[in-house]
């Protein structure tokens, strides 16, 4: 894995992480009682977005850890994902007896 792939895979993990660590202890308008005007009861009031983005990071770090390491490691390849068999069959290397 080049370093570009890695830092686009923990990108994508980070992302997809913080998707789902934004709503958790979410204060709404509604929650606390006050609700400016031309805004709705859902919009937050507390969001601790530095908060959330640093627990993000080591969250997607774990995972990026876990992740990378299983793809270099060669446990998973492309091939295994082949689940229609529409990938043809690897190009055998040819050693030469010398």
């Amino acid at each position: 894995m080049g370093i570009t792939s890695a830092l686009v895979l923990f990108a994508v993990i980070w992302f997809m992480t913080f998707l789902i660590v934004i709503p958790i202890r979410l204060q709404t308008q509604g929650d606390v009682g006050v609700v400016v005007p031309g805004t709705h009861a859902g919009s937050p009031e507390h969001h601790n977005l530095k908060k959330k983005a640093w627990i993000t990071t080591a969250i997607s770090f774990v995972l990026w850890c876990i992740i990378a390491g299983t793809i270099t490691s060669g446990m998973i390849s492309v091939r295994d994902l082949d689940w229609f068999d529409r990938m043809s069959e690897p190009a055998v290397s040819r050693e030469t007896d010398e």
